[in-house]
């Protein structure tokens, strides 16, 4: 249990997460009402990951709902296992001869065995999924619902019933009541609308890309080793590689990988020709790629040309400048 929101934000911390104190309340607040959260944003900006560190912090089992497009309740709640049901069938068989022994018609035959229906329809006989799994769980967990956005508003209103009661019916069984409440986050990309109705039962959370002070706290959080003036460059770079109009604009998860990449290649600072050659780790659509050479050529010459004007140097061989510089 979290004490208070700085407790929150410092046990995220302690796991490699770093966040602000508006994302800590929403998390303090959730865990404290027990209500669901809906934590939507681009892509990369550390939704799923939240719910990953919350679920470890408490001490919580995470069990996860991965969710697209065709998703309906049998795959998210149970499924009978048929071929295990026919199997008892068969070793049974001469126990069902023995209950209609003695019956008159097919009708009475039937009923008999109609008697025994709790036999053959009962929970040996089902397979638990992530929904069903995080309901009957002995001891509290994390579920998360990932990418709820891709699946059908069918789904969704499904999902109103277990959130709202946080218990489901199965036919043949009846309702089972959750054992422990679990804690919920469902994560969306924005691809669609949520329903005011799945809104109006979740706290709201909405995780933007960082600022640039954010930014280069979790760069030097995620890859230790770093040095402060490349973090700082490549932050830098990306913000200004956010500005344009991108087919996929590149996320945390991107940042993350080039500076790795960049350290791999024992990288000191930016140089144009280094940032030309890697952009194909933070982009993946060519004409995202190009987009942001030209614009990455036109801010080095600025630079260039503000650098020229302010201090006018004797003709020599030009130096290897990094892209900021």
């Amino acid at each position: 249990m979290f004490d208070s929101v700085d407790h929150v934000v410092s046990q995220l911390e302690k796991q490699g997460y770093i966040c602000d104190k508006r994302i800590g309340t929403v998390v303090f607040l959730a865990n404290k009402l027990g209500k669901p959260v809906l934590v939507e944003g681009p892509a990369g900006v550390g939704k799923t990951e939240l719910a990953k560190v919350v679920a470890a912090s408490l001490g919580r089992d995470l069990i996860r709902l991965q969710c697209y497009e065709g998703l309906d309740e049998a795959k998210a709640l149970y499924e009978w296992e048929y071929s295990k049901q026919l199997l008892y069938t068969q070793i049974l068989k001469d126990k069902v001869a023995e209950t209609i022994e003695g019956a008159t018609s097919l009708k009475e035959a039937a009923e008999k065995i109609g008697a025994e229906d709790s036999v053959f329809f009962s929970d040996r006989f089902i397979v638990p999924r992530p929904l069903m799994q995080a309901i009957e769980s002995e001891e509290p967990v994390l579920l998360l619902v990932d990418e709820v956005d891709k699946s059908d508003p069918e789904f969704e209103a499904f999902l109103l019933e277990v959130l709202s009661d946080f218990q489901v019916t199965v036919p043949e069984i009846g309702t089972l009541q959750a054992r422990s409440q679990p804690l919920v986050f469902l994560t969306s990309n924005d691809a669609r609308e949520m329903s005011d109705a799945l809104k109006r039962r979740c706290l709201h959370l909405w995780i933007d890309y960082p600022n640039e002070e954010l930014e280069c706290k979790i760069l030097e959080t995620k890859v230790p080793g770093i040095d402060q003036r490349l973090a700082d460059e490549v932050v830098a770079v990306m913000h200004k590689i956010r500005e344009l109009d991108l087919k996929k604009t590149p996320s945390i998860s991107e940042t993350l990988d080039w500076a790795r990449a960049l350290l791999a290649l024992n990288a000191g600072e930016l140089e144009d020709e280094l940032v030309s050659d890697t952009l194909n780790v933070i982009l993946k659509y060519e004409g995202d790629v190009q987009k942001a050479q030209n614009e990455l050529s036109k801010l080095l010459e600025k630079k260039t040309a503000e650098v020229a004007a302010e201090k006018p140097q004797p003709a020599a061989a030009p130096a290897k400048k990094g892209i900021l510089h």
